[in-house]
Protein backbone atom coordinates (compact mmCIF):
# COMPACT_ATOMS: atom_id res chain seq x y z
CA UNK A 1 0.00 0.00 0.00
CA UNK A 2 1.46 3.38 -0.85
CA UNK A 3 0.09 5.16 2.30
CA UNK A 4 -0.13 2.58 4.63
CA UNK A 5 1.66 -0.60 5.72
CA UNK A 6 0.24 -3.48 6.97
CA UNK A 7 2.17 -6.45 9.02
CA UNK A 8 0.66 -9.29 11.50
CA UNK A 9 3.21 -11.19 13.07
CA UNK A 10 2.41 -13.18 16.05
CA UNK A 11 -1.19 -11.86 16.79
CA UNK A 12 -0.63 -8.34 16.24
CA UNK A 13 -1.36 -6.04 13.60
CA UNK A 14 1.00 -3.00 13.03
CA UNK A 15 -0.35 -0.36 10.52
CA UNK A 16 2.47 2.18 10.15
CA UNK A 17 1.30 5.47 8.60
CA UNK A 18 4.20 5.72 5.78
CA UNK A 19 4.14 8.97 4.49
CA UNK A 20 7.72 10.23 6.06
CA UNK A 21 8.15 12.92 3.83
CA UNK A 22 5.06 14.45 4.29
CA UNK A 23 4.94 13.55 8.72
CA UNK A 24 3.04 10.88 7.80
CA UNK A 25 -0.09 13.49 6.80
CA UNK A 26 -3.24 12.23 6.78
CA UNK A 27 -4.01 11.96 3.12
CA UNK A 28 -7.48 10.99 1.16
CA UNK A 29 -5.52 7.93 -0.09
CA UNK A 30 -4.18 6.63 3.86
CA UNK A 31 -8.03 7.69 5.09
CA UNK A 32 -9.28 5.04 2.17
CA UNK A 33 -6.52 2.37 3.22
CA UNK A 34 -7.06 2.58 6.91
CA UNK A 35 -10.88 1.92 6.73
CA UNK A 36 -10.48 -1.05 4.43
CA UNK A 37 -7.22 -2.50 6.88
CA UNK A 38 -9.60 -1.36 9.60
CA UNK A 39 -12.61 -3.57 8.27
CA UNK A 40 -10.47 -6.60 7.65
CA UNK A 41 -8.60 -6.93 10.85
CA UNK A 42 -11.54 -6.42 12.98
CA UNK A 43 -12.79 -9.60 11.58
CA UNK A 44 -9.50 -11.88 11.48
CA UNK A 45 -9.37 -14.21 14.37
CA UNK A 46 -5.71 -14.25 14.07
CA UNK A 47 -5.13 -10.98 15.01
CA UNK A 48 -5.58 -10.63 18.67
CA UNK A 49 -3.96 -6.82 19.11
CA UNK A 50 -3.31 -3.77 16.66
CA UNK A 51 -0.66 -1.08 16.76
CA UNK A 52 -0.97 2.33 15.15
CA UNK A 53 2.51 4.21 14.37
CA UNK A 54 4.46 6.23 11.65
CA UNK A 55 7.09 5.88 9.65
CA UNK A 56 9.85 7.87 10.15
CA UNK A 57 10.68 10.21 12.54
CA UNK A 58 7.14 11.21 13.11
CA UNK A 59 3.69 9.90 14.55
CA UNK A 60 1.63 12.21 12.24
CA UNK A 61 1.51 15.49 12.28
CA UNK A 62 -2.32 15.66 10.83
CA UNK A 63 -3.98 17.10 7.52
CA UNK A 64 -2.80 17.02 4.24
CA UNK A 65 -2.45 21.14 4.90
CA UNK A 66 -0.86 21.08 1.69
CA UNK A 67 -3.45 19.20 -0.25
CA UNK A 68 -6.26 21.77 1.25
CA UNK A 69 -4.80 25.00 -0.30
CA UNK A 70 -6.33 24.20 -4.03
CA UNK A 71 -9.55 23.75 -2.14
CA UNK A 72 -10.06 27.28 -0.52
CA UNK A 73 -9.61 29.20 -3.62
CA UNK A 74 -13.25 27.83 -4.41
CA UNK A 75 -16.15 29.74 -3.73
CA UNK A 76 -17.06 29.86 -0.01
CA UNK A 77 -20.23 27.68 -0.60
CA UNK A 78 -18.13 24.60 -2.44
CA UNK A 79 -15.47 24.87 0.03
CA UNK A 80 -18.14 24.38 2.82
CA UNK A 81 -19.40 21.56 1.02
CA UNK A 82 -16.54 19.88 0.22
CA UNK A 83 -14.78 20.00 3.60
CA UNK A 84 -18.40 18.62 5.08
CA UNK A 85 -17.52 15.62 2.65
CA UNK A 86 -14.03 15.25 3.72
CA UNK A 87 -14.36 15.36 7.26
CA UNK A 88 -17.41 12.86 7.29
CA UNK A 89 -15.19 10.50 4.96
CA UNK A 90 -13.02 10.63 8.85
CA UNK A 91 -15.84 9.21 10.81
CA UNK A 92 -15.68 5.57 9.75
CA UNK A 93 -12.29 5.37 10.54
CA UNK A 94 -13.67 6.62 14.01
CA UNK A 95 -16.51 4.10 14.51
CA UNK A 96 -14.21 1.23 13.47
CA UNK A 97 -11.43 1.70 15.93
CA UNK A 98 -14.10 2.11 18.88
CA UNK A 99 -15.61 -1.29 17.51
CA UNK A 100 -12.39 -2.75 16.97
CA UNK A 101 -13.12 -5.77 19.49
CA UNK A 102 -8.84 -6.16 20.10
CA UNK A 103 -7.06 -3.19 21.66
CA UNK A 104 -5.41 -0.93 19.73
CA UNK A 105 -1.67 0.46 20.73
CA UNK A 106 -1.04 4.47 19.67
CA UNK A 107 2.72 4.38 19.47
CA UNK A 108 4.01 7.87 18.85
CA UNK A 109 7.38 9.17 18.24
CA UNK A 110 8.21 12.49 17.17
CA UNK A 111 4.93 15.08 16.24
CA UNK A 112 1.65 13.82 16.94
CA UNK A 113 -0.21 17.07 15.50
CA UNK A 114 -4.03 17.79 14.81
CA UNK A 115 -5.52 14.94 13.65
CA UNK A 116 -1.77 13.11 14.82
CA UNK A 117 -3.94 13.86 18.25
CA UNK A 118 -7.42 12.83 17.66
CA UNK A 119 -6.14 9.43 16.26
CA UNK A 120 -3.99 8.94 18.92
CA UNK A 121 -7.09 9.57 21.82
CA UNK A 122 -9.06 7.30 19.33
CA UNK A 123 -6.98 4.58 20.28
CA UNK A 124 -7.10 2.16 23.68
CA UNK A 125 -4.00 2.92 24.76
CA UNK A 126 -0.86 5.31 23.82
CA UNK A 127 2.59 4.77 24.15
CA UNK A 128 5.32 7.55 23.83
CA UNK A 129 8.50 8.03 23.11
CA UNK A 130 10.49 11.17 25.40
CA UNK A 131 10.70 13.86 22.99
CA UNK A 132 7.42 12.97 21.31
CA UNK A 133 5.31 16.07 21.61
CA UNK A 134 1.50 16.49 20.67
CA UNK A 135 0.20 19.92 20.22
CA UNK A 136 -4.04 20.07 18.77
CA UNK A 137 -3.08 22.52 16.43
CA UNK A 138 -6.69 22.98 14.20
CA UNK A 139 -6.39 26.69 15.61
CA UNK A 140 -3.38 27.50 14.29
CA UNK A 141 -4.87 27.00 10.40
CA UNK A 142 -8.23 28.63 11.41
CA UNK A 143 -10.44 25.61 11.82
CA UNK A 144 -12.36 23.33 14.62
CA UNK A 145 -11.33 20.36 15.90
CA UNK A 146 -12.61 17.10 14.03
CA UNK A 147 -11.47 13.34 14.34
CA UNK A 148 -13.46 12.55 17.54
CA UNK A 149 -10.45 14.77 19.64
CA UNK A 150 -13.57 16.79 20.37
CA UNK A 151 -15.54 13.50 22.51
CA UNK A 152 -12.16 12.20 23.33
CA UNK A 153 -10.19 14.98 24.71
CA UNK A 154 -12.45 16.32 27.62
CA UNK A 155 -13.02 13.18 28.65
CA UNK A 156 -9.36 12.30 29.13
CA UNK A 157 -8.27 15.77 30.24
CA UNK A 158 -11.03 17.75 31.74
CA UNK A 159 -13.26 20.55 30.25
CA UNK A 160 -11.02 22.79 31.05
CA UNK A 161 -7.30 21.28 30.13
CA UNK A 162 -9.35 20.62 26.85
CA UNK A 163 -10.10 24.16 26.27
CA UNK A 164 -6.86 25.51 26.80
CA UNK A 165 -5.10 22.63 24.37
CA UNK A 166 -7.66 23.69 21.81
CA UNK A 167 -7.81 26.95 22.72
CA UNK A 168 -3.97 27.78 22.87
CA UNK A 169 -2.54 25.22 20.30
CA UNK A 170 0.57 24.82 22.17
CA UNK A 171 2.69 22.24 21.73
CA UNK A 172 4.08 20.40 24.92
CA UNK A 173 5.71 17.29 25.76
CA UNK A 174 5.07 13.21 26.14
CA UNK A 175 5.86 13.77 29.78
CA UNK A 176 2.72 16.36 30.00
CA UNK A 177 0.46 14.58 28.24
CA UNK A 178 0.55 11.71 30.91
CA UNK A 179 0.59 13.90 33.44
CA UNK A 180 -3.12 15.35 32.29
CA UNK A 181 -4.14 11.96 31.22
CA UNK A 182 -3.77 11.64 27.40
CA UNK A 183 -1.32 8.82 27.21
CA UNK A 184 -0.36 5.90 29.24
CA UNK A 185 2.98 5.59 28.56
CA UNK A 186 6.71 7.22 28.00
CA UNK A 187 9.64 5.69 27.47
CA UNK A 188 13.38 6.67 26.47
CA UNK A 189 13.32 7.25 22.40
CA UNK A 190 15.71 4.34 21.57
CA UNK A 191 13.30 1.82 23.42
CA UNK A 192 9.92 2.92 22.04
CA UNK A 193 9.62 0.18 19.01
CA UNK A 194 11.10 -2.34 22.12
CA UNK A 195 8.81 -1.56 24.51
CA UNK A 196 5.67 -1.07 22.20
CA UNK A 197 5.95 -4.87 21.21
CA UNK A 198 6.88 -5.93 24.52
CA UNK A 199 2.96 -4.15 25.46
CA UNK A 200 1.39 -5.12 22.19
CA UNK A 201 2.83 -8.94 23.11
CA UNK A 202 1.42 -8.64 26.53
CA UNK A 203 -2.12 -7.78 24.98
CA UNK A 204 -1.92 -10.25 21.96
CA UNK A 205 -1.66 -13.22 24.68
CA UNK A 206 -4.16 -12.25 26.61
CA UNK A 207 -8.36 -12.71 26.88
CA UNK A 208 -9.31 -11.03 23.65
CA UNK A 209 -12.63 -11.61 23.72
CA UNK A 210 -12.44 -10.26 26.98
CA UNK A 211 -10.84 -6.88 25.88
CA UNK A 212 -13.51 -6.62 23.24
CA UNK A 213 -16.09 -6.60 25.99
CA UNK A 214 -14.50 -4.04 28.19
CA UNK A 215 -13.69 -2.22 25.37
CA UNK A 216 -17.69 -1.77 24.55
CA UNK A 217 -18.54 -1.47 28.45
CA UNK A 218 -16.03 1.36 28.96
CA UNK A 219 -16.85 3.23 26.02
CA UNK A 220 -20.70 3.43 26.44
CA UNK A 221 -20.28 4.00 30.04
CA UNK A 222 -19.62 7.25 28.92
CA UNK A 223 -22.87 8.07 27.65
CA UNK A 224 -24.89 4.98 29.62
CA UNK A 225 -27.33 5.83 32.46
CA UNK A 226 -26.22 3.86 35.60
CA UNK A 227 -29.24 1.09 35.11
CA UNK A 228 -28.42 0.38 31.77
CA UNK A 229 -24.62 0.05 32.26
CA UNK A 230 -24.98 -2.57 35.18
CA UNK A 231 -27.30 -4.71 32.61
CA UNK A 232 -24.43 -4.32 29.84
CA UNK A 233 -21.84 -5.35 32.52
CA UNK A 234 -24.20 -9.06 33.61
CA UNK A 235 -24.82 -9.68 29.99
CA UNK A 236 -21.01 -8.99 28.65
CA UNK A 237 -20.19 -11.06 32.01
CA UNK A 238 -21.98 -13.72 31.02
CA UNK A 239 -21.21 -14.34 27.55
CA UNK A 240 -17.27 -14.03 28.53
CA UNK A 241 -18.67 -16.71 31.12
CA UNK A 242 -19.49 -19.17 28.51
CA UNK A 243 -16.13 -19.18 26.57
CA UNK A 244 -13.33 -21.05 26.63
CA UNK A 245 -11.16 -18.48 27.86
CA UNK A 246 -12.92 -17.90 31.33
CA UNK A 247 -12.89 -21.63 31.49
CA UNK A 248 -9.28 -21.67 31.09
CA UNK A 249 -8.77 -18.75 33.57
CA UNK A 250 -10.86 -19.98 36.41
CA UNK A 251 -9.00 -23.49 36.03
CA UNK A 252 -5.65 -21.71 35.53
CA UNK A 253 -6.58 -19.65 39.26
CA UNK A 254 -7.23 -23.08 41.02
CA UNK A 255 -4.87 -24.90 40.08
CA UNK A 256 -1.96 -21.86 41.00
CA UNK A 257 -0.77 -21.30 37.23
CA UNK A 258 -0.59 -18.54 34.34
CA UNK A 259 -3.24 -19.22 31.88
CA UNK A 260 -3.40 -19.55 28.62
CA UNK A 261 -5.54 -17.79 26.77
CA UNK A 262 -6.53 -18.80 23.18
CA UNK A 263 -8.26 -15.27 22.87
CA UNK A 264 -11.88 -17.08 22.56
Amino acid sequence: MAHLDLEIKDGIATLTMNRPEARNALSMEMRAQLIEVLHDIEHDDAVRCVVLTGAGDHFMAGGDVKGMSESIKKAPAEVRKEFLLRIHDLHPIMFAMRRMPKPIIASCRGAAAGAGVSMALACDLVIAAEDAFFTLAYCKIGTSPDGSSSFHLPRAVGIKKAMEIALLGDRFGAQEAKDIGMINFVVPSAELDAETTSLAQRLAAGPTHVYGNTKALFYRSLESEFESQLQAEAEYFADCASRADFREGVTAFVEKRSPNFIGR
